[in-house]
């Protein structure tokens, strides 16, 4: 497997204050992860760094397109990406520990001595988060064209036969009233 670039930036060289990059990830960045439920992605990250003398305060803006499955029918989707996430990172002497004694999922330590900060695994989770938990066929594509009918019509039939059960399971228990 291919070896990734390090997206990093050496803050020890900034001054204090609001510094901006950007980040343009595709799916060679993601190759390796064979769990993802995206294909072609292609988005931009931007991030807000504000530089303060004992943490820095990163705000990452996730945006861009990426094709996925309709949970529905199963064609495939073209479906924009969109989402903001806040980290701070606190400089301190024992970065270890304090990490793992955390709660807070958006906190994280760095050791004081530290000069770079790598952003790949917070670049590739936050994009993968930024994908619609729902992705679902347009109201106005249900059953249209691009909508696979087969799987709708089977899941009619399915829905109609557990309806059905359904129905007698309910009055099952009330028979016995019946005769009285």
């Amino acid at each position: 497997m291919e070896k990734k670039k390090a997206i990093e930036i050496a803050f020890v060289g900034l001054k204090p204050g609001i510094h901006e990059f950007t980040y343009n990830v595709d799916d060679s960045f993601f190759a390796g992860d064979e769990a993802r439920e995206f294909a072609n992605c292609t988005a931009t990250v931007k991030l807000q760094l504000d530089k303060k003398n004992s943490f820095l305060l990163l705000k990452f803006e996730v945006g861009g397109v990426a094709d996925v499955a309709c949970d529905r029918c199963g064609n495939p989707l073209k479906k924009d990406l969109w989402d903001e996430f806040n980290i701070l990172v606190k400089m301190v002497d024992n970065p270890e520990e304090m990490n793992q004694q955390e709660e807070d999922p958006d906190v994280f330590y760095i050791s004081r001595t530290e000069s770079h900060l790598y952003l790949n695994d917070w670049i590739f989770e936050f994009v993968s988060l930024s994908v619609p938990v729902q992705k679902l066929c347009s109201a106005e594509e249900l059953g249209g064209p691009k909508c696979n009918t087969d799987v709708l019509e089977k899941l009619r039939e399915m829905e109609a036969s557990e309806d059905a059960n359904n129905a007698n399971a309910i009055w099952k228990g009330l028979e016995k009233f019946k005769k009285n």
